[in-house]
């Protein structure tokens, strides 16, 4: 008789759901808090009256040059501080500056939120991204996807209460010591095309839903008897919840993910199938992205994030700045228009930006090349409960560094969470014998100025 250990039979079981959810597990003691506690996916009641009912964050990692697409510095004839180097003009009836780059984007003008005062910790990439997502730059965290899963629960206990499209950083999706069912599910990996993209160990069809929901039992039943023995453990508990939440997305996650029944005018619109490739700017599905992220909302996942690298761009500047626009810019427009139309904008809170910007071009030596500048950029959100046609804080004339309205990181995700009612400084976790939060020791200072 072969000896089968308890992680070879979560190995082999149908389609690896067992699987899927035992990776999560990790050694550690745990304890829920008094907020929330371990609630499975089911939605819960936040403390106070939310805006938002779920994010799409529209990540642009490497550092988008705020001067040139969002915050506008007209050229002084300063040679060392030029200011933009592309042509901006005023949008909507906010009259607000948006550069040539982003003509789709600009007609949402009186759509957006715009912080031009946000500033971050570092200027290493890895450090402020990782910020971004934790709140921490330094150490393992969970991330902002993570925690709103945590304090929110789910509006379908059918699909993951947290998405990460084409994510390249398991360190920006992972629950880390909040319980694995809070993890971020990632689709799509490095620029994958999205129509390859599949959630890893869900779809099977050799065996039948009966056999599968047959096997799935007698697995839990295993589990239980191991549960009995180890009472309070939460993590365990998470388990299997993960794993009963992996044999329902076998039914749910394909046909998201399945765009075919969508008109050729919103394939047209996202830009589905046309990729752009120019200069060192890889080639990207980014408008698959976006269309999956909106069927992903609808069907009531709470954070779904959108990833669009390429924006490191230290040389040929006007070349690789202007093909990432172009890349991003029908997207997201089709993005919002969307939203709009289904009535889904209201409670849905659009967040764009990076881990940091960028200072603005210095041509007196010839180069056509940006550094990194964490001191000063740009972010704007949208929907949720966010003013509209509305600019909060500024750069300082060179955009160098912020001066009014400075946001930090901190208080963005104090302002996301607030937007869905969540309490920012009081959403705890305990672990290792303290309480953490997703702000930090410092906490977070909502920025009411954005709130309509």
């Amino acid at each position: 008789m072969i000896d089968f250990s308890r992680r070879q039979m979560l190995q082999s079981v149908s389609c690896g759901f067992g699987y899927l959810a035992f990776q999560g597990l990790r050694a550690r003691s745990v304890q829920a808090d008094s907020i929330g506690g371990i609630g499975g996916l089911a939605s819960r009641t936040t403390p106070h009256r939310a805006a938002a009912k779920r994010v799409i964050f529209l990540c642009m990692s490497g550092g988008p040059a705020q001067l040139d697409t969002f915050d506008y510095k007209p050229q002084t004839g300063n040679k060392k501080h030029p200011g933009s180097v592309f042509q901006f003009s005023q949008h909507g009836e906010c009259g607000m500056w948006i550069s040539e780059l982003m003509p789709e984007t600009a007609k949402h003008a009186d759509r957006l939120c715009m912080i031009n005062g946000m500033y971050a910790d570092t200027g290493i990439h890895a450090q402020s991204f990782l910020q971004l997502h934790t709140g921490e730059r330094l150490r393992p965290r969970p991330s902002l996807g993570s925690w709103i899963h945590y304090g929110l629960g789910t509006e379908n206990e059918n699909l993951p209460g947290f998405i990460s499209l084409n994510t390249s950083k398991s360190s920006t999706y992972s629950s880390s010591f909040l319980p694995s069912i809070y993890n971020g599910t990632p689709i799509g990996v490095n620029g994958e095309d999205m129509s390859l993209a599949t959630i890893k160990n869900v779809s099977s069809g050799h065996l039948s839903e009966a056999s599968k929901r047959r096997q799935l039992d007698f697995v839990q039943s295993m589990n239980h008897r191991h549960l009995a023995g180890r009472p309070g453990d939460d993590e365990l508990e998470s388990v299997i919840r993960s794993m009963e939440l992996g044999f329902r997305m076998q039914s749910s996650a394909p046909d998201l993910l399945d765009i075919t029944d969508e008109t050729q005018v919103t394939l047209d619109a996202y830009r589905v199938g046309k990729k752009l490739k120019v200069g060192t700017c890889r080639p990207t599905d980014f408008g698959r992205q976006c269309l999956l992220a909106r069927r992903f909302a609808e069907a009531g996942v709470r954070f779904i994030e959108v990833n669009h690298g390429g924006w490191d761009q230290h040389k040929n500047h006007r070349r690789d700045l202007k093909a990432n626009c172009e890349t991003v810019d029908a997207p997201i427009a089709a993005l919002l228009r969307d939203l709009e139309q289904r009535g889904l904008l209201d409670d849905t809170l659009v967040v764009w930006g990076g881990e940091f910007g960028r200072p603005g071009l210095t041509p007196e030596d010839g180069k056509d090349e940006t550094g990194h500048n964490p001191n000063g950029f740009t972010f704007w959100m949208a929907g949720g409960g966010m003013k509209r046609g509305h600019v909060h804080g500024s750069t300082n004339e060179t955009g160098a560094r912020a001066v009014e309205g400075k946001v930090h990181f901190r208080d963005l995700h104090a302002t996301i969470l607030h937007a869905l009612g969540l309490p920012p400084n009081d959403l705890t976790y305990f672990h290792q014998g303290r309480a953490h939060r997703l702000t930090g020791p410092e906490g977070g200072s909502v920025v009411h100025d954005l709130f309509a």
